[in-house]
């Protein structure tokens, strides 16, 4: 039976793998030197952690799925999450190298205010990120002036510093994962296909009026997608978020059926999903430029 850890300090994580503690919301690990590590354990997350797997030495598991990683990848952890760790058979060690930080680290900082959009540490199962020798090294390079930093002692700006360095570390894991959905652009034209029809599907038949408006969600799970791995993927590939294309979506259907029939308004924002008309009406008008039967008078000159 699986242990479940609480990871609510870096001295937590650090008592479990026997390594010092030189600060206490933050730590750089080399997991090729720790003496001990837990076997088979479930962490619940209120750190966030990153760590370079430099070989695939242990499974790690969100729920049921294993996570898409193996040799030279980056994996990322936030507050709130939960994985499972399980070391392989004859691997006592990982060759691993980690930094975690609490988030009172950040608070008030610049990257305390910009932590959201670094939307990878929501992938989740679904994607981690392979790099290459030359990303390898950067990412390294960074721990490396990070545990430097650690070996002063604490004064006034040492907070800032550890987190400008932290921040550009993460902004660095931005570009490399700019770098994956371009070297993966045929899966993710295959996905953004099968998006698209998936779309197209939704709307057929009285599937939308019994089920309601599509979230972007929906159809990320389709796909055996995090929601912001998908929401990214489709963004970089089209310029354009899922909700917009589902926006996109809704509105060309409106405006078929507003000149194609008689219906009402209502009935046409029931039978898209709407479980208010007025809704419907207002984003006609945003992305219209005018409302459903101005539209309709307008095209059919009535």
């Amino acid at each position: 039976m699986e242990d479940i850890v609480i990871l609510d300090s870096i001295d937590r994580y650090n008592g479990l793998y026997g390594i010092e503690t030189l600060h206490p919301l933050v730590s750089v690990v080399d997991l090729n030197k720790v003496q001990q590590a837990p076997d088979n354990v479930k962490f619940r997350y209120g750190l966030y952690a990153l760590f370079l797997k430099m070989e695939k030495g242990c499974e790690i598991r969100y729920g049921r799925q294993i996570y898409d990683y193996q040799e030279g990848t980056i994996v990322c952890f936030a507050p709130g999450q939960t994985a499972t760790v399980k070391m392989n058979t004859g691997r006592p060690q990982t060759n691993a190298y980690g930094l975690l930080f609490h988030p009172d680290l950040i608070k008030g900082t610049s990257l305390g205010r910009n932590i959201r959009k670094y939307s990878f540490f929501s992938y989740e199962a679904n994607e981690a990120l392979h790099v290459s020798e030359d990303e390898k090294k950067i990412f390294l390079d960074i721990l490396n002036i990070i545990r430097t930093e650690l070996g002063h002692s604490v004064d006034k700006h040492s907070r800032s510093l550890i987190s400008m360095h932290i921040e550009a570390l993460l902004e660095y894991c931005m570009r490399f994962y700019d770098r994956q959905f371009i070297t993966r652009e045929k899966v993710c034209r295959d996905a953004i296909s099968r998006f698209e029809t998936l779309l197209d599907e939704y709307f057929d038949g009285n599937h939308a009026e019994e089920a309601g408006l599509p979230t972007v969600r929906y159809f990320a799970d389709k796909l055996c997608l995090s929601p912001n791995y998908f929401g990214d993927m489709v963004k970089k590939e089209t310029g354009l978020t899922p909700q917009e294309h589902i926006q996109n979506k809704i509105i060309d259907l409106a405006k078929e059926r507003i000149l194609d029939s008689d219906e009402t308004v209502s009935s046409i924002a029931y039978s898209l999903g709407f479980q208010y008309p007025q809704h419907l009406c207002r984003l006609f008008k945003k992305r219209v430029g005018c409302t459903p039967n101005g539209y309709r008078s307008e095209i059919s000159g009535n």
